[in-house]
């Protein structure tokens, strides 16, 4: 869970150089907004780390576990369905703030 958090955080930061602006601008901040454009050169290594972090979560996700059961053989539901779920959502928002700059033009 902690390197799904991991590449969101990961994803906003790559997101901020484009994303910043345009949202502190739309609520009256345009200074500050064009503060956010200094990570532009960031941008790079912030994308490569959420792939890495987004990779890892993926790894762990879909990596086979053992299952605990009790003696009468019943066994516990597997949180790792949840996992898979919340892993695909953020990989998803991911992918919309990584594309960000691309559609932008489109929505203003």
């Amino acid at each position: 869970m902690k390197a799904v958090v991991g590449s969101v955080v990961a994803a906003v930061a790559a997101s901020a150089c484009c994303l910043g602006p345009v949202l502190l601008s739309a609520v009256g901040a345009g200074a500050f907004g064009a503060a956010a454009a200094g990570l532009e050169p960031y941008r790079p290594v912030f994308l490569a780390l959420t792939a890495v972090l987004l990779g890892g979560a993926f790894v762990v996700a879909y990596r086979p576990g053992r299952e605990v059961c009790a003696a009468d053989g019943t066994c516990a539901p597997s949180a790792k369905r949840t996992a898979r779920i919340v892993l695909w959502v953020v990989t998803v928002l991911v992918v919309l703030l990584v594309t960000f700059p691309y559609y932008v033009s489109w929505l203003l």
